[in-house]
């Protein structure tokens, strides 16, 4: 479209100005994504804690370790995670301490979700009970858990039928993101796949038309979401990535008028998945 150009921030951004300062602050939970994982019920400290924690088959975003030399059980707590594909994370003592509130940690952390996931098999079969075409929501990325929150409450406010979420490089269900879904979390399926990529391929292969809300795309007012479909929206910075994009089987843009150039991202879901629900439940 006339007057927008695809960059890192996704779907919902025009060109630069003549001076090639962007007119919009970035987006206002950015600065507090590297500092969200704090002390909660999701947060699993010690050794013994943590091994009985794997053992219990509860689902585990990641796992922090305190970085140097390690020694005695947690070298074996570490190879068990690693062979579940949970994700180790090296961090100084500071950080640990920081996370676990003083509790004595023993140089390990686990972060629990605070849901079980599903599968996406599971999200389908929600669709299909409720007799509705599937409509799923794909975030790409997410690395900040007040934008996650708040994409789970407008997914679960139009009807969604579940979520998709990657394993690696994006937050997990901690207790910020339950917190900002205020009580959405608990109405909505989620699954957590090592793949997103290969997760819309399957996605397509079960009849899902794929949209991905990114720049240069057709306005999303003027695109037909009337079958079964998914919305796929990037992280903060960094929008959706490439392949992701490339597998999607159309681009859908939010036309912008103002001075502002950029909506947050629950923001733009809100004004898409809003479409997409009223297509899906207009009378014919």
């Amino acid at each position: 479209m006339e007057g927008y150009k695809k960059n890192k921030t996704g779907a919902y951004r025009k060109k630069e100005n003549e001076k090639g300062k962007r007119s919009a602050p970035r987006d206002y939970a950015d600065r507090r994504a590297e500092s969200e994982e704090t002390a909660s019920e999701g947060c699993i400290a010690g050794r013994n804690a943590v091994r009985e924690l794997l053992r219990s088959g509860r689902d585990i975003d990641k796992i922090f370790v305190q970085r140097g030399e390690r020694e005695g059980s947690i070298v074996v707590l570490v190879a068990e995670a690693i062979e579940r594909k949970i994700p180790i994370v090296e961090v100084e003592r500071q950080k640990l301490d920081t996370l676990c509130a003083g509790t004595h940690h023993q140089g390990i952390v686990a972060m629990a979700a605070q849901k079980e996931y599903c599968s996406v098999e599971d999200i389908l079969a929600i669709a299909e009970e409720r007799g509705e075409k599937p409509l799923v929501v794909i975030a790409d990325g997410i690395t900040d858990p007040y934008n996650l929150g708040a994409l789970i409450r407008c997914a679960e406010g139009v009807g969604a039928h579940g979520m998709i979420i990657p394993k690696r490089r994006a937050v997990g269900l901690t207790s910020a993101v339950a917190k900002t879904s205020a009580g959405a979390l608990e109405h909505m399926a989620v699954a957590k796949v090592a793949n997103i990529a290969a997760c819309i391929e399957t996605l397509k292969q079960r009849g899902l038309w794929v949209f991905c809300a990114e720049a240069g795309g057709t306005a999303y007012d003027e695109t037909d979401f009337d079958c079964p479909c998914a919305i796929v929206l990037g992280s903060e910075g960094e929008g959706v990535s490439k392949l992701v994009r490339d597998r999607s089987d159309v681009i859908v843009t939010i036309p912008m008028y103002g001075k502002v150039n950029s909506f947050n991202v629950s923001t733009a879901a809100a004004v898409i998945l809003s479409e997409v629900c009223r297509q899906h439940r207009r009378k014919k």
